[in-house]
């Protein structure tokens, strides 16, 4: 199933994808996350009936399909090819640093340059949506408690991110973080762990990769953090990005006021994004 959240007014709800652009309303979301076993039995409910009301994508605002509480964790170098045009090492564990769920934004949504820092960049990632409450669980435990998988741009300020050995500036920039467009159960995702994965900008392609050539799975990284600290129905985890970034080009090529900057990963479907100045235009 592909599930995707929008909002109408001030409640947020979710929603499954009964047709291509056709969908039903779940529950409020909150309440979908506080129980996602009933919300996904829900869920399977109305996708099965095709009599329930349904309404067109096109004529909803869809947002961030996590709660606004998500915790999100991401993993840096953790593809073999973006470790080597780095010259790094593999990594020996999970590198793992953390975005604020404030800087989510649904596809579609503008994403501004920072005021201090115009070194913006793509980052094309498989995210993981939590469905279960995870403490100290094995690989087998943390799959069995994903909600799904998602696309993820890790949109970051290099100059802020490099400017010291902390991250958190340069990962946190203001709307920042696209995620969407739909959580897409596992079920529904036989081909990993090889997907195609990749970014574009402007209609030109710059990384195309594979998650086969990610260092640690999903469930890997999952259960990793878990170990030290307990995740909860809707923390997000995204599991890094391939090779062909902007800063490790040659001259570096960074993200602009008007540009389009697209994720997509096969199966999943395309995140679309429009760069912009800070004041928004």
């Amino acid at each position: 199933m592909r599930l995707i959240a929008y909002c109408e007014g001030s409640t947020s709800f979710m929603a499954v994808e009964v047709t291509s652009g056709t969908m039903a309303t779940i529950s409020p979301l909150d309440d979908f996350y506080a129980d996602t076993m009933a919300g996904l039995e829900m869920a399977r409910a109305r996708y099965a009936d095709r009599q329930s009301p349904t309404r067109p994508l096109a004529e909803i605002r869809q947002i961030p399909p996590v709660p606004v509480t998500a915790r999100v964790l991401c993993a840096g170098v953790n593809y073999r090819r973006h470790a080597a045009e780095m010259g790094r090492e593999l990594p020996t564990h999970p590198d793992l640093f953390a975005r604020w769920a404030s800087t989510l934004v649904a596809d579609g949504e503008t994403v501004p340059v920072p005021v201090g820092d115009g070194r913006l960049d793509w980052e094309a990632e498989l995210a993981i949506v939590v469905g279960a409450t995870l403490s100290g669980a094995s690989p087998e435990e943390a799959e069995a408690g994903l909600l799904g998988y998602t696309c993820f741009n890790d949109l970051s300020a290099r100059g802020y991110q490099m400017a010291t050995s902390q991250w958190a500036l340069g990962k946190n920039a203001d709307r920042s973080g696209p995620i969407g467009p739909a959580v897409v159960t596992p079920d529904e995702l036989a081909g990993l762990p090889d997907l195609a994965i990749g970014s574009r900008v402007n209609g030109q392609v710059m990384q195309a990769a594979s998650t086969a050539d990610l260092i640690f799975s999903p469930s890997q990284i999952t259960s990793y953090a878990s170990g030290a600290m307990t995740l909860r129905p809707g923390d997000v985890i995204s599991t890094g990005t391939p090779d062909g970034v902007g800063f490790s080009r040659t001259p570096p090529v960074y993200l602009r006021p008007g540009d389009t900057v697209e994720v997509e990963i096969e199966g999943i479907g395309v995140i679309r994004n429009r760069i912009v100045n800070a004041g928004g235009a």
